[in-house]
């Protein structure tokens, strides 16, 4: 074997047509790359919503509603899941930190009860809301609630 016989392997190579060298090569002027515009010249970087001069997709659909920023979203848990999750888990009492304790909430969540179901259970309650009916079937059983802020 000698330096004048080597050859890459069969098929690792390919000869291209090199691009602006002349218009005799076929491949010359505009370089295969078109007429004028940010494309043909070098260092064109596409911008992520640009759909070509279409109007963007963002701009032709409507816009519905909005979000209001002071909107307080609970975590809702009614007296017969209370019931549940007593049965389960036996609070000494149902509040914020023995649910996060639990993994039944996150840490920032905010806790209302609402008076669907029955609750059997004398409980104390510390909560961030409750609903009246909730709030009067607790005390009927004599169990105690505090709203926590």
């Amino acid at each position: 074997m000698k330096l004048h016989n080597l050859k890459p392997a069969e098929g690792s190579t390919h000869k291209e047509k090199r691009l602006g060298r002349g218009e005799a090569s076929g491949k010359g002027g505009t370089s295969t790359k078109g007429n004028k515009g940010s494309q043909q010249r070098a260092g064109y970087q596409r911008k992520n919503a640009h759909e070509g001069g279409q109007m963007p997709i963002q701009r032709r659909i409507p816009k519905r509603g909005f979000k209001n920023i002071n909107r307080v979203e609970y975590t809702v848990f009614n007296l017969g899941q209370i019931e549940k999750l007593q049965e389960k888990y036996a609070f000494p009492e149902f509040s914020i930190e023995n649910l996060y304790a639990n993994g039944l909430i996150s840490k920032t969540d905010k806790v209302k009860i609402l008076g669907t179901g029955e609750l059997k259970t004398k409980l104390a309650f510390k909560v961030n809301a409750l609903s009246a009916k909730a709030k009067e079937l607790i005390e009927s059983l004599g169990g105690s609630v505090e709203i926590v802020k």
